[in-house]
């Protein structure tokens, strides 16, 4: 066998036994605290798509070096992916390599010195408060879907919650004598926020007139009857749903066509801190891990007032 032969088959081997450990690894991950299935299974596809890449690459995926772990993020930039994927692409790759260390696997973490792309710095987009009242008063509420589209838009202006959260949300989590739901975020991460009453009335509504009407409409036995928001054929509404009706609503209230449910929750944010809530309660009930997160609104906030006193003062012209 001549020696570039018996390099090839090394390579293989050490492929082989790098995609038992993106097994072993993947197992471990859906046994942590805070990885969801669905985060699992997209760090899996990552890592199926990086043992690709090794393999087409000819590369010792034990032994890669800085050099060729920089090549592998810039093919993704090359392909126009956004930074948020290319971050999860190297979240995925990183966490396999310190896992290896930590499993005694390996005595080198190849990935440790690598940086993701940065991020442009946006300002997250707020709705003004008539825009609000187009988008919630476009939902008809004297059908059943109307008044639970009217309930989803109302507790998204409420309560700043992910899209994902309101899908997750179930009837137990709702408290109206407390006027408060329990939401379940981020890593799995729980917190309590408060509902004010208009939206407290609709979603009492929509329990008692709407959703048990949906829910009969189901055509095979529901077991996740205790689904909050519940769709024309009787199911949980997934976020994608939740997304697609918020899509409508835009629409029929002939607004921009590029919000997105995310900016219901930049602007309950901007609200509370021009109200003059605290940082820490805004990221408390935000869900927000890390305050640097949070602090972006306060940008947004001064902008706002910016423009109100280049607006009011008599002497800013």
């Amino acid at each position: 066998m001549s020696e570039e032969d018996s390099r090839a088959r090394l390579r293989q081997e050490e492929l082989a036994q790098f995609k038992h450990y993106v097994t072993s690894y993947v197992r471990y991950l859906s046994g942590v605290d805070g990885f969801s299935a669905h985060t699992v299974k997209a760090y899996e596809a990552d890592l199926r798509q990086y043992c690709d890449w090794v393999a087409r690459e000819g590369i010792m995926p034990l032994d890669v070096t800085h050099r060729e772990l920089r090549r592998w993020l810039a093919e993704f930039s090359s392909s126009h992916y956004c930074v948020s994927t290319i971050d999860r692409h190297l979240s995925s790759v990183k966490g396999l390599y310190r896992w290896l260390v930590h499993e005694g696997l390996t005595d080198k973490d190849c990935a440790a010195a690598l940086v993701g792309p940065k991020r442009d710095q946006t300002l997250p987009h707020t709705m003004s408060a008539e825009e609000v009242e187009r988008l919630v008063s476009s939902c008809d509420m004297a059908t059943d879907q109307g008044l639970r589209d009217r309930c989803f838009l109302e507790l998204l202006a409420a309560t700043g919650a992910r899209i994902s959260e309101i899908s997750d949300l179930d009837v137990p989590d709702y408290d109206a004598n407390r006027r408060q739901i329990r939401l379940f975020g981020k890593g799995s991460k729980e917190r309590i926020v408060p509902v004010y009453e208009m939206a407290v009335a609709l979603c009492e509504r929509y329990l008692k007139e709407a959703r048990p009407r949906l829910l009969a409409h189901a055509r095979r036995p529901n077991c996740d009857t205790a689904a909050f928001f519940i769709s024309s054929r009787g199911h949980r509404m997934s976020a994608a749903a939740l997304r697609s009706s918020f899509e409508r609503h835009v629409r029929k209230a002939e607004l921009d066509p590029a919000l997105t449910p995310h900016a219901m929750r930049h602007t309950y944010a901007t609200e509370l801190l021009a109200g003059g809530a605290d940082m820490r309660s805004v990221q408390e009930l935000l869900g927000h891990a890390d305050l640097a997160t949070t602090q972006i609104y306060t940008h947004v906030s001064i902008d706002r007032l910016k423009d109100a006193t280049r607006k009011a003062h008599p002497r800013a012209e």
